[in-house]
């Protein structure tokens, strides 16, 4: 891949993972943006729950309830080739840096909230900025383990009930017994189950090999 694809790459995964984890618009932009919503992001899926903005909910820490939530990087252990040499040792040998736990979280609390939290009472590294442009927080590193730690396409990605919302992390507020699963991509998100719902990974590989 030569400099400037790499230089695309890289600018490509960060608008992706902003949203489909870490933040989810699409990578590769259609010239139809007549059905987009004001971050240009695709319509959510039908029977899927739309994004809400922080500033029209609330926190009730008096109303709490649980959900699933755990924080892998099991892709790495198939491309260590890839992995950045000083943070190989970050690597959990089983690839697992939180385990699937039951987790209580407040009404009102969006995926980032939870991941906070988590990340907090655990001793867990995470690094995040906050987007004003997509009004979500975009997730860089977990674990110390950050976006191109293994290669351009790498990075950070969130799904709740084995869907990749496109739509930041801090839009999504969580229910009652959903299971969150952040997950790291070392490929645009096709190397996870259900990572590339929309093909655009996908597309846009296949445009720049």
């Amino acid at each position: 891949m030569g400099t400037k694809h790499r230089c695309a790459a890289a600018l490509l995964l960060a608008v992706f993972l902003l949203f489909c984890t870490a933040c989810g618009a699409a990578p590769v932009q259609p010239e139809d943006t007549e059905n987009r919503d004001q971050y240009m992001t695709d319509p959510v899926p039908e029977g899927k729950p739309t994004p809400v903005e922080p500033q029209d909910t609330t926190v009730d820490t008096t109303t709490t309830h649980t959900c699933t939530f755990s924080i892998s990087c099991e892709t790495i252990l198939d491309n260590m080739d890839k992995c950045v040499e000083n943070k190989k040792f970050l690597v959990p040998a089983d690839g697992i840096v939180f385990p699937a736990t039951k987790v209580e979280f407040s009404e009102g609390e969006s995926v980032f909230d939870v991941l906070q939290r988590v990340c907090r009472d655990n001793a867990i590294h995470m690094e995040s900025n906050w987007t004003p442009v997509y009004n979500s927080a975009y997730v860089e590193g977990i674990n110390n383990l950050y976006e191109f730690d293994v290669g351009s396409l790498s990075g950070w990605m969130y799904n709740v009930n084995g869907w990749y919302p496109n739509y930041g992390c801090g839009v999504y507020f969580v229910k009652a017994g959903e299971v969150i699963e952040w997950n790291y991509t070392c490929d645009l998100g096709c190397d996870l189950e259900n990572g590339d719902p929309y093909g655009y990974g996908k597309e846009w590989k296949d445009n720049h090999d």
